[in-house]
């Protein structure tokens, strides 16, 4: 399921009009309590320090699955079980166009270590960390529709 493009920033005016999009695996990771896995931008990225749902960009040849099992296995050092995609969502950011599709992971192991310097919270609804980066409230919109039984 996916809600149309969410424009950031006035990324489409800033941006040129036909570019391809991104295609990006993102972990939601839920843990026995129910609690999600939010980690912060790593330096030197864009929107550095914002929260966000792990994950990152799908190369060539790969599935979202295997980008997914790769990009948590190098930025928070847990190996996945398996994992589909639940939402996908279009957001169009000043710097790229990108497709990003959730997956929620209920299975996983290794204990967390972050890689990239990032830190990490885990959390439960509403959120309480800032700023989250825009691509991630939508998820966190349709956990709380869920939770709420929509």
């Amino acid at each position: 399921m996916s809600d149309g493009v969410l424009v950031v920033d006035g990324g489409r005016a800033a941006a040129q009009p036909h570019r391809p999009a991104t295609e990006v695996a993102v972990g939601i990771l839920i843990d026995e309590q129910g609690r999600y896995l939010l980690t912060t931008r790593p330096t030197g990225k864009a929107y550095a320090g914002y929260w966000e749902f792990p994950g990152g960009k799908v190369e060539s040849g790969e599935t979202v699955e295997q980008a997914l099992r790769r990009e948590l296995q190098e930025e928070v050092g847990v190996t996945i079980g398996q994992a589909q995609i639940w939402r996908t969502q279009l957001v169009d950011y000043p710097h790229a166009l990108v497709h990003l599709n959730f997956c929620k992971v209920y299975d996983w192991t290794g204990a967390l270590q972050m890689h990239e310097g990032q830190q990490f919270v885990w959390t439960s609804l509403p959120v309480l960390c800032e700023p989250v980066l825009p691509g991630t409230v939508p998820v966190l919109t349709w956990l709380a529709e869920e939770a709420a039984g929509g």
